[in-house]
Formats: C-alpha cells, structure tokens, sequence
C-alpha cells in the first residue's frame, strides 16, 4: 500500500473514530484523491474569461411572489466561527454591533419581521460548529416566537490537517484540537445531508433556502429575488456585486472559456503569476457576495444523481498546524466554497445586487464602519448604508492597537465617531476617541510622541 493510500486511510479512520458523518467522509475522500492525482486546485487565467453583463436584482418585477412560495422559504444562516482573528473566544455572531445589539439578535430581528410582513412560515436555521452551538441556542432562546417546525441548527463537519510532506493526518500533543480544520463552507451540502436537516426541510415544504454568512447584515432575505428564482426555477444562484479596490482579495465571478459556464475563483485558486488579473476590478467585475439561493428540491436530486457527494472546486489551503507557531510542522488543509457550486449544479446563475446587500464584518475596520452613522437600521432591522452614501468609508486601523476587538474598545469608549461624510479614515498608532468626534473626506490621523494620542469630544477631523 502507498504512503498516500496509507493517509487516506489513518485519516477517515481518524474521522470515524471521532465520529464524523460519511457524507462528509467520502467529500473529504474524493478532495484527497484529487490532491494525490495532482489536482492543485488552481484556475489559471488562461482557462477563464470576464463575465461582462448579468440580470440585475434591480430591474427585477417589483410584484412579490405569492404566499405559497414564501410558504417554502428559509433563512440558512453560517454561524460557525469564533472570530479568533479578532481576538474573541466566543462566537463570533455574539459580538455587539450596536445599540446592545448583537448580530444573532439583529438576524432574528430580521426574520420576525418579515414573518410579519408577509405571513409566511420562514424558519431561522443555523449551521453551527461545536464551538458556537450552545452560546448562539442559548442566545436565540430571547426569542421563543421563533420557534418552527423544523430544527433551529445542524453542524457543520470537520476534516484532519494533513503534513505537507506525507499527506498523513497530523498529530499535535501540545494541542489535539489543532489536528482538526473546518472543511470551508462548501461543507454546507454534505451537512445538510447528515444532519438530516435536507429531509426535515424537505418533508415539511420547503424548497427555497437563502443562504448568508451570519456576520452580513445586509444579506435579508428579499421576496423578488425568490420570486424570480422560483419563475426560472433555477436551481441555484449567486448573488454578486461590484468589485471596488477593497475588494481586490474577494473571490469573483468568471466564465470558464471551454464550456461558458460560470466559476467562483478564490484567490487561494489563483497561480502567482495570474494575481495581477485576479486582483483586476475592472477586468473580473463582479465579487462573490456568498448569498446565495438554494432550490433544496434541486440540490437534493443532484446529490442523489452524484452519490451523495458534490464535486466542489478544491481550495489547497497550506499552514502551520498551530497557526500561531510558523515553527509548528507544515500542513495542508483542503477546502471548499459554497459558492462554488455555481460550476457544477447544471442550470446555476448569478445576479448583480447592490452594495447594499453586502455588509460583512470581517475585521474591526468593517465593524466601527457598521457601528457608525454610515449605516441605518430600520425598522424592520434590515442595516444599510445611509441614503446619503453610494458605498461604506474605507477604514484602515493600525492592527497593533486595534485588531482585537478588546484593544478597538478601549480607544473608542464613546462610540464611533461620524463617518457619514467620510470617504477614508486612516488610523497610525495608537489613538484614543471621544466623544462625538466627526470624521469628513480623506483623513489620516497618526499618533503623535511617546503616549496614545486623545481626539477631544466633538471633535471635527477633516481631510
């Protein structure tokens, strides 16, 4: 037996033995073989090409779809990060955004209102890991109207880290936790499947899930786009947007040049000689959203017709087994993206949305943005960006003082200044804000001397 069929197999033994669900067994089984037959996973842009124009939410018939499809939606949100990059230790989704507020609440806000708009059943589902579970039920108990007739949360998997070298399971006394990687959202198919949770949907009517991270709030779930999904019954869509500069990193949206079909290309997919390309707004114009819009019906019948397994676009993810010690042992993590099946459900589209509907916080920068005046929320909790902006302020903080999110409170204990009329805040050094402080155009503000710098109450900075 090969070195390679070798780690094949201490890995799904290691998987049963921890009890991980054969559906996600044969997903991880048929990346690892993909590796082993030399599949990089990378999409060079001689095999691309642009996507020039898509249907645009905005132009869609203004008339909502009737009750009987509402009848048949969910809300699938991703709950299973802790925001360890932000200095957390708990779920990420438990962090306040604002008013006390935190984004599991605002997302249940979401959906309590738009059962009250519409009549309609509309479950909350999360997919949890281990690690947000019980934190993020607990927290969703406030709310006990939300109840449904299905369950409120299924698990995500997990897969064992692999050494770069040999391709076995990694071991790691100091921290057997770290063996362990989540297999990237593209886990969502395999989970649904194993949870039972496709079934339980399935059986009681639903055949509509609007998928969103749980950190974008301004991913709600909005009935025209169900409607038209549901009159071209297509199986499944990417909701995309404009690139800006700051979305250089995002995965776009391109057309494969052999066949025309549509693919999600990651930067982690992208050969180093091609990221000029990748990183080229105004060449692969459209950004990855991760909303997305699942015909449940669709996807069932495709797992089935494929055993069970859907043969996402592979991510080769290359760290240290502790990702805090370069010094740990090499290892390789393979990986998936939900979106990435807009390359292989036949029938898959993708429609441009406004900005609007992508509000993610991914750092502190996104966060004292959304806690700013630049956003609103409105009664029906749905966050947008204020009539009077076109696009959020770019905020660069200085990660040495503001990268946890402990640290970014310290300095802004009074809450965020305005940024209404700000186009970009620049922060050096270590600041402390007061109160009613406004930020308007460009402005950079740096530390000056040996001591935090203090920006007096009701300060005006202007660039």
């Amino acid at each position: 037996m090969s070195g390679n069929e070798n780690g094949l197999r201490a890995s799904v033994e290691k998987m049963r033995a921890d009890g991980v669900s054969e559906p996600a067994i044969a997903t991880f089984s048929e990346l690892y073989e993909r590796l082993v037959a030399g599949d990089t996973g990378l999409v060079p842009e001689s095999e691309i090409e642009p996507v020039a124009s898509l249907p645009d939410a905005e132009e869609l018939d203004a008339a909502p779809p009737g009750r009987e499809i509402l009848d048949q939606a969910i809300v699938l949100r991703l709950n299973g990060g802790l925001g360890t990059s932000m200095g957390l230790a708990g779920p990420k989704s438990l962090l306040e955004v604002r008013d006390g507020l935190t984004f599991l609440d605002i997302v249940a806000r979401q959906v309590l209102a738009l059962r009250e708009r519409t009549g309609a059943r509309l479950p909350l589902v999360l997919m949890n890991s281990f690690s947000t579970r019980e934190p993020s039920l607990e927290r969703l108990a406030r709310y006990p109207e939300l109840a449904a007739d299905v369950p409120m949360d299924f698990l995500q998997h997990k897969e064992p880290k692999l050494l770069a070298d040999t391709l076995a399971p990694v071991t790691w006394e100091p921290d057997p936790s770290l063996e362990w990687a989540p297999p990237g959202h593209g886990d969502l198919y395999p989970a649904l499947v194993s949870s039972g949770m496709l079934a339980a949907l399935l059986e009681h009517g639903y055949r509509y899930a609007f998928v969103a991270n749980v950190d974008n709030l301004g991913a709600v779930l909005d009935p025209r786009i169900l409607g038209w999904m549901a009159r071209e019954e297509i199986p499944f869509l990417m909701e995309v947007a404009d690139r800006t500069p700051a979305d250089r990193k995002g995965g776009h949206l391109a057309r494969r040049r052999s066949d025309g079909g549509l693919v999600l290309r990651e930067i982690a997919q992208t050969p180093d000689e091609d990221l000029d390309a990748f990183q080229d707004v105004e060449r692969h114009r459209y950004f990855n959203t991760n909303n997305l819009w699942l015909d449940l019906q669709a996807l069932d019948a495709e797992l089935r017709r494929r055993g069970g397994v859907l043969p996402l676009p592979m991510i080769v993810n290359r760290k240290t087994v502790d990702p805090r010690d370069p010094a740990s042992p090499a290892v390789v993590q393979l990986e998936t993206a939900m979106g990435a099946a807009v390359a292989v459900v036949p029938g898959a589209a993708a429609l441009r949305v406004p900005r609007r509907r992508f509000a993610p916080v991914k750092t502190t920068n996104d966060l004292l943005a959304l806690r700013s005046d630049a956003y609103t929320i409105n009664d029906a909790f749905e966050v947008t960006l204020a009539p009077e902006r076109s696009g959020p302020p770019l905020v660069d903080l200085d990660d040495r003082y503001y990268k946890r999110v402990a640290d970014f409170e310290e300095r802004f204990a009074q809450g965020a200044p305005s940024l209404i009329a700000c186009e970009a805040l620049t922060v050096e050094g270590d600041v402390v804000f007061g109160a009613g402080v406004t930020v308007r155009g460009r402005v950079r503000v740096a530390q000056e001397g040996p001591q935090p710098r203090r920006i007096p109450d009701g300060a005006v900075l202007e660039g």
